[in-house]
């Protein structure tokens, strides 16, 4: 028999976004609210296997599900911009409003217990490697940054969980949503949960589940590119001038021979290298601490792949890459040298011993990524590294380690008004999960977009 529970707001998903709109609407509304999680509460996120994102070893998977969602163990670390992760300006008027939800964003984590301290690079040094960058054909992408950590990130997602339940939120932990009817979330065992608004936000391990919904719900969706390449690893020193200015550094660069575009992304200066596993794949991943560091620094260098008819599903491409290199590895990432890579051959443990990083993930098999990935792509990071090092001098070293491979999927974008409402009244998306950000930062403020229009229609503000 199935029970019935009403509230003014469910937000189905416990990540940045859940959060954050859970958060606003508490500030500033006496709402009755629901957060329905899958996974665990931030305290019993543990994973036995020790891989920090995907791990189908753990039943629901503590490292992507839970309070906090995927971003409790990534390496924390906010982009203070709207342009990152996203454009936000999607879902404002102006410019400076967008602005201000990633400030709105940045302080909720400050008040619960993030790090003071910001990464700002000064104009001199901003307008120099600008300069640099662009006389070897790079842009570079500037940003305010604040690490979190991945050692910090639990303890500041357990600070905003006990926040909200002060304010009378509600969490409902280890609930499954098989499905939304209309504005009813139907549980895994049988329990109903009803509210007069509904937020999606089930974060990237329910963007397969939020597409099926939208297709039963009779919601427009779309695809949405698909990032695909490599983890490059260097010795922390290679890294060092540019990491000082930028603790993450991003850059855009056009490779010659396809003019595709392809971006570093996720540095982890001073890092680890580390396993990402899905049901049928194995894919790479990279963290950085505050307090646990290495002599080596990480970054995904990843080309962008766009689909067109007949076949558009970025997300089924990318697995059949992802489900190669695996079968290619033996059930591992792939790792090759750089030189191995260029010079046609297969790497080996002895080979890899002699490079000038010590790799940081062991858990791999030396292989040839050209032998998984299609050649456009492998062109793409060869000659991508190749320009990068005019820069950086010493990333395309022969020696530099690469693990393969590294995806990043995209959700299906859900078609929403510039409140992320969906064509049914009242049902609302924000997250990494329906397609509308990618990114802690930009994750949080979409929960918020959706928060303020909730409160617009109770005419709070």
């Amino acid at each position: 028999m199935c029970t019935s529970v009403d509230f003014d707001v469910a937000i189905v998903g416990a990540g940045a976004a859940g959060l954050l709109a859970a958060y606003e609407l508490s500030e500033k509304s006496k709402l009755k609210i629901v957060v329905v999680e899958e996974g665990n509460d931030v305290e019993k996120r543990e994973c036995p296997a020790r891989i920090y994102t995907i791990c189908t070893k753990c039943k629901p998977c503590n490292i992507l599900c839970g309070v906090g969602g995927a971003g409790t163990f990534s390496s924390g670390l906010l982009n203070l911009s709207p342009f990152i992760g996203g454009d936000l300006t999607e879902f404002t008027e102006t410019e400076e409003e967008a602005w201000d939800l990633v400030k709105r964003v940045d302080n909720v984590f400050k008040e619960n217990g993030a790090p003071n301290q910001i990464y700002d690079p000064s104009k001199e040094a901003i307008d120099e490697l600008n300069r640099k960058a662009a006389s070897v054909g790079l842009r570079f992408i500037p940003t305010i940054q604040r690490l979190i950590g991945t050692d910090n990130a639990p303890a500041v997602i357990s600070n905003i969980k006990k926040t909200l339940e002060s304010r009378g939120v509600k969490f409902k932990l280890r609930s499954k949503v098989t499905e939304v009817e209309d504005h009813t979330l139907v549980l895994k065992k049988g329990e109903k949960v009803s509210a007069r608004y509904v937020m999606l936000a089930p974060g990237r391990s329910g963007m397969e589940w939020a597409a099926e919904q939208m297709e039963k719900l009779r919601i427009k969706t779309r695809f949405e590119p698909l990032d695909i390449g490599v983890r490059v690893e260097v010795p922390a020193t290679i890294m060092e001038p540019i990491c000082s200015i930028q603790r993450d550094p991003k850059f855009h660069i056009y490779t010659h021979t396809y003019d595709d575009f392809i971006r570093t992304f996720c540095v982890n200066h001073q890092g680890y290298v580390v396993q990402e596993v899905y049901e049928d794949h194995v894919c790479v991943n990279g963290h950085s601490s505050i307090t646990d560091k290495s002599e080596a620094t990480n970054f995904a260098f990843l080309a962008r792949i766009i689909l067109t008819q007949p076949f558009e599903d970025t997300t089924a491409y990318g697995r059949s890459i992802g489900k190669q290199a695996t079968l290619l590895g033996g059930g591992k990432p792939l790792l090759q040298r750089l030189g191995d890579l260029r010079g046609g051959r297969r790497s080996t443990w002895e080979r890899i011993t002699r490079s000038a990083v010590r790799p940081t993930l062991r858990d791999v098999t030396p292989g040839d990524i050209a032998m998984a990935m299609p050649h456009r792509i492998v062109t793409d990071i060869v000659e991508g590294l190749e320009k990068l090092d005019e820069l950086i001098p010493g990333v395309a070293s022969d020696t530099t380690l690469l693990y393969a491979p590294e995806i990043k999927y995209s959700a299906k974008r859900v078609l929403t008004n510039k409140g992320l409402e969906t064509e049914i009244t009242n049902i609302f998306v924000a997250g990494d999960g329906v397609g509308v950000s990618r990114g802690i930062v930009s994750a949080g403020a979409t929960g918020l977009v959706v928060a303020q229009s909730i409160l617009k229609k109770e005419n709070v503000i």
